[in-house]
């Protein structure tokens, strides 16, 4: 009986192409929209999923502010270092000062690193990064930023070249890599060793510094390491601590709650789409009154005639269900390939989009059933 009923809806569709068509129009359309819109929100959700993992998702930074101390000292952060789970840590020492590179004298960021900053080879273009001997021994290295490096070396390697960095000579052996997005930008800056600067610029304390966890040890790190700072600064609000973790957990909810806030908008296009099977289902019934009256007359139940009047309104909303999943993912892999972003169209988001598109073929579909199950046999007969 299900298969006699669903070659009945098909037929009937099918007799009908152009009526159909506009009917589904709108399901293609919402269908279309919730596909793409999710599609390239997990793509994009991905890319920055993937970017923060490269840099190290199992890394906070501490960034001391104005009240209480100006920063911690090296000592400081030896015992910082010395918490269980604490991989390394990664001080940064920044001073705008003068420089002296290729002929031209201006003035440049100097960043004071620790050879922590270097544990990603990925960080150095050319050349090697800082050592734990730079470290020690306060040595005049220096790595240049992509943006110096280029501009000063335009069509020579920098290394081994000898630069100035506020009247005191550097060696160059090494330049940096392109910034990430989520980090410091380095590209306009030179590294130098971190306890170099703090002689060389006379500072006694660090205001910025990183640390890089063991895996999975970020909230019990976290929370030892605000614990010492509290004590520190006598409980003086006087540091923050951002955990990459806390920061990729808040994206996936703004990304999640953005993905509700757009699916919402395209449903309104399905909701139009459902109306527009209501509408044509309802033409079908008082077009097809004489049908159901001489069905009813030979016995068929109100059951089965509001069965198959639900099955032709299920079969147009699937149609436009699955027509609308076809364009919608060849529109986001589209979008997704200019922009730069994984194209990944989830199982989850196609059997949203059609179990959607199901239900709003039942719900409005239902009423123009209904009436055509109610109509009595007599005055549906009348029309014949």
């Amino acid at each position: 009986m299900i298969r006699e009923n669903i070659r009945m809806a098909w037929l009937t569709v099918i007799s009908h192409k152009m009526r159909s068509f506009l009917t589904i129009l709108g399901i293609v359309i919402g269908t279309a929209s919730i596909i793409a819109l999710m599609t390239i929100i997990s793509g994009v959700t991905d890319s920055i999923n993937d970017e923060v993992a490269t840099f190290g998702a199992d890394r906070m930074t501490v960034q001391i502010g104005e009240d209480g101390k100006s920063g911690v000292s090296m000592a400081d952060m030896d015992r910082l270092e010395a918490i269980e789970g604490v991989a390394s840590l990664s001080p940064t020492l920044s001073q705008m000062t003068d420089v002296y590179v290729a002929g031209q004298t201006e003035q440049q960021t100097i960043l004071g690193k620790s050879e922590a900053f270097f544990k990603d080879d990925s960080v150095v273009a050319t050349g090697r990064g800082l050592t734990p001997l730079d470290v020690d021994q306060q040595t005049r290295v220096a790595l240049l930023g992509e943006t110096i490096a280029k501009e000063a070396f335009p069509t020579s390697s920098p290394l081994g070249e000898e630069i100035s960095v506020g009247g005191i000579r550097y060696t160059v052996v090494g330049t940096l890599a392109p910034s990430s997005e989520f980090s410091m930008s380095t590209d306009e800056a030179i590294v130098i060793p971190v306890t170099t600067a703090l002689t060389q610029f006379h500072q006694g304390t660090i205001a910025t510094f990183d640390l890089y966890t063991e895996p999975g040890a970020s909230a019990v790190v976290q929370d030892e390491v605000t614990q010492q700072l509290t004590t520190a600064f006598n409980g003086r609000d006087a540091f923050t601590v951002t955990s990459f973790e806390d920061a990729l957990a808040s994206i996936d909810q703004i990304n999640a709650l953005l993905s509700m806030l757009l699916v919402g908008i395209a449903s309104i296009s399905l909701l139009v789409g459902g109306i527009g099977i209501m509408n044509m289902m309802l033409v079908s019934v008082t077009e097809r009154t004489s049908e159901i009256g001489l069905r009813k007359a030979l016995g068929a139940t109100p059951g089965k005639i509001r069965q198959q009047f639900l099955f032709e309104s299920v079969l147009l909303s699937m149609l436009g269900g699955l027509v609308g999943v076809l364009i919608g993912g060849l529109l986001a892999f589209g979008l997704t390939l200019v922009m730069g972003v994984p194209f990944t169209l989830a199982s989850s988001t196609v059997g949203l989009a059609l179990g959607f598109s199901v239900v709003i073929g039942v719900v409005f579909g239902y009423i123009p059933a209904r009436k055509a199950s109610n109509l009595q046999p007599i005055e549906a007969l009348r029309n014949v």
